[in-house]
């Protein structure tokens, strides 16, 4: 594959594992087990069964008429809204948990932003009796309250950060505060194409799913098993690695990401870091962060929790500079009138993240015969609250 990651973990020159010497063995130890456990038959067979009788997939591929006659092409939602716990996080989580245990690891962390990952984990813990704690920013434990009970049922221990602006970037730090003082029975379960190597590599074969599913699932459908374009929102970009995963040697195929925007790109409350990101580590590895000139960390504004993150994963870095794949930022007030559109449309409330991917449609121009596949990243009950507190920007920006 032109695009994939080499021996030493990097995409082109980002990725990595930039890392604390107290981590170094390890992350190493994690280097040389991950690829012989992941690709043996016993852990195929064992995560296959468990994303097909647990987890509930193959998610659909959906053909949403109202909105391909709206955007003049044929559209598919790819609805990882669908899997238990609503979103795409539990496909990553079901395979790192079995690759924790299968290293005798006994106690997992995770760092969560909209909580998706953080219900997944702590899902996954409960199904695997192992101790589980989480660490998500007070902002974000404030705005995604019922995902942080949903945690709390399930047995996990959450801790609220309170350091930095208190939302996804300072969770990650926590997390990897905490492993430093915890190497030897803690597994970290990175949530998204971030973090040192073998990380991103790790999370986007787990995410790989999706596109495997939608080669076989447009062959049923059109009879062919490449679509035109593929959508999807990016913030640490795991769900838009598993969308694109089949497809980024296929030169046929369209690859357009919608990260957040926040209130634009031009002013100071944006988390468009592949827009607003210059070369720098973040998290163990090499990508685009949004930095000061002296490369102190920006503050990341979005109306997204999921996507309200100063770097991006170095997959990603790496496709966007060489423009294999088309980003576009999107701002809140035109990720909340998405979301109002496609519920209004097609009856489908989506996480205001995946708004974000909606949104992509209306900078797009399409042919009639375009077949587009949108990947519905997650459900939007965790974001009533901020759909109805936000609906005035719907009513400005559109007719609801």
């Amino acid at each position: 594959m032109k695009y994939s990651v080499d021996s030493k973990g990097f995409f082109g020159r980002f990725g990595g594992a930039y890392v604390p010497e107290i981590l170094y063995k390890v992350v190493h130890d994690l280097q040389d087990a991950y690829k012989p456990i992941i690709e043996s038959k016993e852990f195929q067979n064992e995560y296959e069964s468990l994303l097909k009788d647990y987890v509930g997939r193959p998610s659909p591929l959906y053909y949403a008429k109202r909105m391909s006659e709206k955007y003049g092409c044929h559209l598919y939602l790819k609805r990882e809204d669908l899997n238990h716990t609503g979103a795409h996080k539990i496909n990553n989580c079901i395979g790192q948990v079995l690759l924790a245990k299968k290293m005798g690891k006994t106690r997992i962390i995770a760092e969560t932003g909209a909580g998706q990952h953080g219900v997944a984990t702590a899902t996954v813990c409960a199904l695997m009796n192992l101790e589980c704690e989480i660490f998500m920013g007070k902002t974000d434990v404030e705005r995604q309250h019922t995902n942080v009970e949903r945690m709390r049922m399930l047995g996990a221990k959450v801790h609220p950060v309170t350091t930095g602006n208190m939302t996804l970037s300072d969770a990650c730090s926590e997390a990897i505060r905490d492993w430093c003082c915890h190497p030897r029975d803690t597994y970290y379960m990175v949530g998204s194409t971030m973090g040192p190597h073998p990380y991103p590599d790790i999370v986007a074969k787990m995410q790989s799913v999706i596109s495997k599913e939608i080669k076989w699932q447009l062959q049923e459908k059109i009879g062919r098993d490449y679509p035109d374009y593929l959508i999807a929102c990016v913030g640490g970009g795991s769900n838009a690695a598993g969308t694109i995963y089949h497809y980024i040697d296929d030169d046929r195929v369209k690859i357009v990401l919608a990260e957040a925007g926040g209130h634009g790109i031009d002013t100071d409350y944006t988390a468009a870091t592949i827009h607003c990101g210059t070369e720098g580590i973040i998290h163990g590895a090499r990508s685009l962060v949004m930095q000061t000139d002296d490369g102190q960390i920006k503050e990341a504004f979005t109306i997204s929790a999921g996507l309200d993150y100063p770097g991006i994963g170095p997959m990603h870095a790496d496709l966007a500079e060489k423009g294999r794949e088309k980003v576009l930022a999107i701002n809140d007030d035109e990720a909340i009138y998405a979301g109002y559109e496609l519920t209004r449309m097609e009856g489908i409330v989506p996480a205001i993240e995946s708004a974000h991917a909606v949104s992509a449609l209306k900078k797009l121009t399409f042919k009639p015969d375009d077949v587009v596949v949108l990947t519905v990243s997650g459900r939007g009950d965790k974001d009533v609250e901020t759909y109805l507190k936000n609906k005035k920007m719907a009513k400005e920006y559109g007719n609801f």
